[in-house]
């Protein structure tokens, strides 16, 4: 059982204001580790890098339930598209919103409500398809069946001795 009508966006939305407010000093683009790669190359990865990754995660496991057809999933677009608003709302007014991994968030969920929207309409179109069953075909007239010729063996040519 999953969470009922609960966006799983709300988890790094919640993160991120977390980190936004209660830590202002915090920057998304500071390095946090480095991967040394099989290239021979370092990759840095920052705050908002893992935090846009685990976004992403999450719209995949936000994709499965889409599929699912009830009152549940309304809930969850509704819900959704709820969560978009108030993103968009936070990025426009809020100043420590303004951050390229904020708007990064702000399209997976802009991604998560619009796919949703669009894989729940057609999961119910398929669900209301009517199927039409073929046509009978025209009875044919019965022939009624001819009775096996009967062969009899053929008399032998035997000679009485």
């Amino acid at each position: 059982m999953y969470l009922v009508g609960a966006p799983l966006l709300v988890i790094p939305f919640a993160i991120y204001n977390i980190i936004a407010f209660l830590m202002p000093g915090v920057s998304w683009s500071a390095p946090v580790t480095h991967v040394h790669l099989a290239s021979g190359a370092e990759w840095t990865m920052s705050v908002g890098d893992i935090l846009v990754a685990v976004t992403a995660l999450i719209l995949i496991v936000e994709v499965i339930k889409f599929a699912r057809i009830g009152t549940r999933s309304l809930v969850d677009h509704a819900l959704a598209l709820l969560l978009l608003f108030a993103m968009t709302a936070e990025f426009v007014w809020v100043s420590q919103a303004a951050t390229a991994t904020f708007f990064l968030m702000l399209v997976i969920a802009f991604v998560e409500a619009a796919g949703g929207i669009g894989v729940s309409v057609r999961a119910r179109a398929r669900q209301r398809e009517l199927v039409i069953e073929p046509e009978a075909a025209p009875a044919v007239p019965a022939v009624e069946p001819q009775p096996e010729p009967k062969l009899e063996p053929a008399p032998s040519a035997t000679h009485p001795a």
